[in-house]
């Protein structure tokens, strides 16, 4: 089969084809701003973790021999004098359901450019994930001081502890780094730094990955507290 020689005329056009088609992409992804990009990549893969553990964590209950923990029992609280199942862990889901809405409106005051209430916002948005890390660290003492451990848990399936802390530390890891993130931004943005850029992305990126973490516990909350 005879193969036909493109001429220099023709090989030259096909490279500007390449290289127009090229810079159309380019075109299409500067509407989407670089740091916005790169968190979506930094959630998107975080998704997958955090995906593994909890299809881990169903896969291990599903599949052990040992009568697994009643979650009702578990985490109940004695509150005067009357056994609450759960009661901590709705609290705690209460909260961090409450920082999304306050998130969401830092915001938007931000978009508005109003850096006194985005600031005010975003830092009570810090301070109720600090209230949830601060309920989550209590829960920990009490089973720890009941005896669960990442290698047993007197309790049932030994199984239970290291999913337990495995799953809640990792997310709990991720609020604390959000607070820490939300309060340098909002220092930042009350001190003018973004006032002057005349951008306030950063408060909506700030944002995203608090909401990330917000999803990711309801998750947590089904999966592990409610079945």
């Amino acid at each position: 089969m005879a193969m036909t020689r493109q001429s220099p005329t023709e090989t030259t056009t096909n490279w500007r084809d390449i290289a127009r088609d090229w810079a159309s992409d380019r075109d299409a992804f500067k509407q989407v701003p670089w740091g916005k990009a790169m968190m979506w990549i930094f959630l998107l893969s975080d998704t997958f973790v955090f995906t593994c553990f909890l299809t881990g964590y169903m896969s291990v209950r599903m599949s052990t021999t040992a009568a697994w923990p009643n979650p009702s029992e578990v985490f109940a609280l004695t509150l005067f004098g009357a056994h609450i199942p759960l009661i901590l862990i709705a609290i705690m889901t209460f909260v961090l359901i409450t920082s999304s809405g306050t998130m969401a409106m830092a915001v938007s005051y931000g978009y508005r450019r109003n850096r006194v209430r985005s600031a005010a916002l975003m830092l009570a948005t810090a301070l109720l994930g600090a209230t949830f890390v601060g309920m989550q660290a209590f829960e920990w003492s009490k089973l720890i001081a009941e005896g669960v451990r990442p290698w047993g848990n007197p309790m049932g399936a030994a199984q239970f502890g290291a999913s337990f802390f495995m799953i809640t530390g990792f997310h709990g890891l991720h609020v604390s780094i959000g607070v820490i993130y939300l309060s340098i931004v909002a220092f930042k943005v009350l001190r003018g730094d973004y006032e002057r850029r005349g951008n306030y992305q950063i408060v909506e990126i700030a944002g995203l990955y608090w909401h990330f973490v917000d999803l990711v516990w309801v998750f947590i909350f089904a999966f592990f507290y409610l079945w």
